[in-house]
């Protein structure tokens, strides 16, 4: 079964300063820079409706979310993200997944993001704690800015049996086994924005 991610009616931008808002039925929790050398560059979390997707402009990191788009088992989920504006500095955007209590103090999710420096990481979530799977490393499948400073870059997880694939643009660039404490894959899967970012993300599904 295929499953499209969400179908936005929304034609302006949210204002988020303090309390994330969502679109269509899509949740967003802010995660603010708890780093004093490299904070938020401005308060608000900003997010409005762009071709088939959406528009995230921050301000801080958010993870977005869809609490219908839980799945378990056999699954891909897929995502385009656009680089419209790199940072001054190296941050992330890409899939999550495995998600639980993403609202609640217990949020539980593993992400996979690139990069505008070519690189990819694979990382969990479990409450405030973070771990590696995969450390930020350099790919070539990571498509890097050009000279207007946008890339494309599309992501893919792809969970079969007992392996867990990372895909970008159609290059497996990590697998993992399922089985075992490296990732949860059943939950939620979503989006992450890393903070001072403007990223859009199109054609979001999950196949199961």
């Amino acid at each position: 079964m295929q499953r499209s991610a969400f179908i936005l009616t929304l034609m302006a931008f949210f204002f988020v300063p303090l309390v994330a808002q969502s679109p269509d039925g899509w949740e967003v929790r802010v995660d603010r820079s708890q780093n004093a050398e490299d904070p938020d560059d401005v308060p608000e979390l900003m997010v409005m409706a762009m071709g088939d997707g959406f528009h995230v402009q921050g301000g801080p990191a958010g993870v977005f979310w869809n609490p219908t788009n839980s799945t378990g088992g056999d699954f891909t989920a897929k995502a385009t993200f656009n680089l419209l504006e790199p940072s001054g500095h190296t941050n992330y955007y890409g899939l999550t997944f495995g998600g639980e209590d993403l609202d609640g103090a217990g949020q539980r999710y593993v992400y996979f993001l690139v990069a505008q420096n070519g690189n990819y990481l694979i990382k969990t979530r479990d409450g405030e704690t973070v771990g590696d799977i995969m450390a930020s490393t350099p790919d070539a499948a990571v498509q890097t800015p050009g000279a207007d400073g946008r890339s494309t870059n599309m992501l893919e997880v792809r969970v079969a049996g007992d392996t867990i694939s990372y895909v970008v643009n159609g290059t497996v660039v990590h697998t993992t086994p399922k089985a075992g404490a490296t990732a949860v894959t059943d939950g939620i899967v979503g989006v992450r924005v890393n903070h001072q970012l403007s990223v859009q993300v199109e054609g979001f599904e999950v196949e199961d």
